[in-house]
Order: structure tokens, then sequence, then C-alpha cells
């Protein structure tokens, strides 16, 4: 009789990582509420939430006298992520301010299901038994929220809903590749990179809201502080939390993390800006919360 090889566990994701990386999340859920209170044009608050936060957070390595040299490879790797999160805050904010924070930022966490096939088509992770039914079950929760009102919304509305779907294609083309850059492919710090990063999309934005026409003074305190809070706690605290994190764990379980956010990000909407909301909008929340979970469970195994 042929003895059995033992089957080889997958090792456990590291705790602190988990903490950072759900604390990054629950402080991203905030992000939203900060867009709306800034009231400018949506590219406008995307571009001062990556010129601020790139500012601080290229700052703080030289105060902290971490300062690497960046060279042409940096500027290459970072230029995809920069691409992929301009790409998902033009999509984002519009979608913020034409559904609300809660209902859009929903719709760009979708991006689990992507980010968990992405997981087993790169990176050889295993789909949980899980994924496929969680997917019936979060689009049904999608439903419930926006499909079961479509024809009561506007043209600006229902466009706003597939602006939030597609905002969750361009976030997992910038987790992708981010997470590839910050596994060995470069010398900076997480910190720096980051900063990096933010200041190529802050030009990407800059560019885009100049074919636009927009204008980007700010005139009152309230778009000031609010562009600021947005910079610091959306893209210094919370990224610094995630991007440390990410390298760490499976592609499937950072974005089951990520579910953090959007559930946060619905209260908030409740709770801040008195969204109207009924038994089937928690309803649809929830099911779509849960069918990402399901989803996502046992993601991580390897093959």
């Amino acid at each position: 009789m042929t003895a059995r090889a033992p089957a080889i566990a997958a090792p456990a994701a590291p705790p602190a990582a988990v903490g950072r990386m759900a604390l990054g999340a629950m402080l991203l859920s905030t992000t939203s509420i900060f867009v709306v209170l800034a009231q400018v044009p949506p590219t406008v608050s995307a571009f001062y939430r990556m010129l601020f936060g790139g500012a601080m957070l290229l700052g703080w390595v030289v105060l902290t006298r971490r300062w690497v040299r960046i060279g042409w490879h940096d500027l290459g790797l970072a230029l995809l992520p920069a691409l992929g999160f301009s790409l998902d805050l033009i999509f984002w904010h519009r979608s913020i301010l034409w559904v609300g924070p809660g209902v859009a930022t929903l719709l760009t966490n979708f991006q689990v299901f992507l980010m968990a096939l992405a997981g087993w088509w790169v990176y050889r992770e295993r789909l949980g038994t899980w994924f496929a039914p969680g997917l019936v079950v979060a689009l049904a929760g999608l439903w419930l929220l926006v499909g079961a009102h479509w024809a009561l919304f506007d043209a600006r509305h229902r466009l706003g809903v597939w602006f939030g779907l597609a905002s969750g294609v361009a976030y997992t083309l910038y987790l992708l590749s981010f997470r590839r850059a910050l596994s060995g492919h470069t010398a900076l710090s997480a910190a720096q990179f980051l900063g990096l990063m933010s200041l190529l999309s802050a030009l990407l934005l800059l560019a885009w809201g100049a074919f636009e026409g927009d204008t980007f003074a700010l005139v009152t305190a309230r778009s000031w502080s609010a562009l600021l809070a947005l910079g610091f706690f959306g893209q210094v605290v919370a990224w610094l939390l995630m991007v440390r994190a990410m390298p760490l764990l499976p592609a499937s379980m950072v974005g089951l993390l990520l579910l953090l956010q959007p559930a946060l990000a619905f209260v908030l909407d409740v709770l801040l800006f008195r969204r109207p909301t009924g038994a089937g909008d928690w309803s649809g929340l929830a099911l779509a919360l849960a069918g990402i979970l399901l989803g996502t469970l046992r993601g991580a195994r390897q093959k």
C-alpha cells in the first residue's frame, strides 16, 4: 500500500497584515463622504486627493530620511497603477455625486470578484466552492438596490450606476499592478512608491480636467478642508496601511477585507446625508455583501 503524501496547507495570512488591511479599508469608507462635502467637480476632487496625498507622503519620506533615488524603472512601474487609479477616480467620483456615496462605493467594490478571478488566473489561487453562487447572490442584492428602481431613475443616475461598475474594473487594474510592483520589483518603500504614483495620477487627472474645461481654483474653506482630509485619510493613512499589507496577502483576501469599505460607506451615507432607505435597500445591501463574502471564501488556497 502506497502512503499518500500529506497535503501542504497554505500559509496563514499574518494577523498584523490582516489588521492593517482592515483598518485601511475602514478609513477608505470615509473618502466618498469627503467627495460630496468638497462641492467641486469630480475630476477636481480626484486631482486634489492625489496631489495633496502624494505631497504629504513624499514629504513624510524625506522627513524620516528614507528617501531613495527614483529611477526610470520606478517611474515605469508606477505608470500603470497611476493610470488605473486615475480611471477609477474619474468613474467613481461621478458615481458618488450621481447615485450617492453608499451605492457608488458598493458598486466599485464588486471588484472583489475580478480580484478573485485574477488571483486564480495569475497567481494560481483556487476559487472557492461558493464563488459562483456568491456572485449570483451579490447580483440579486444589486438588483434590489438599483435594478428594482431602474425605471424611476433619470439618465444621469443610470449612467452613475454604470460608472460605479466601471470604476471597479479600473480599481482591479490598480490593485493588481500595485501589488506586483511592491512584490520585490522596486527598491522604493511603500510610502515613497505610493507618493510617486499619486503625483503621476494627479498629472493625468490635471490633463483630463483641463480637457473637460474644469477650473481647479478652490475658493471656500469647506472645499480646502474636505480635500485636505480626503488626501490625508484616503491617500496617506488608509493606503499606507493597505500597501504594506497587500504583498503579504493573497489577492482574494485583499478583496474580502475591502468589503468593509462599502458596508461602512453605505451606513455613513444614510446617517450623514439622510439617504432614503427602505427594507428593500437594506436587504439588497445585506445580500450584496453576503454574496461578495461567499464569492471570496477559501479563495486563498493554493493549487
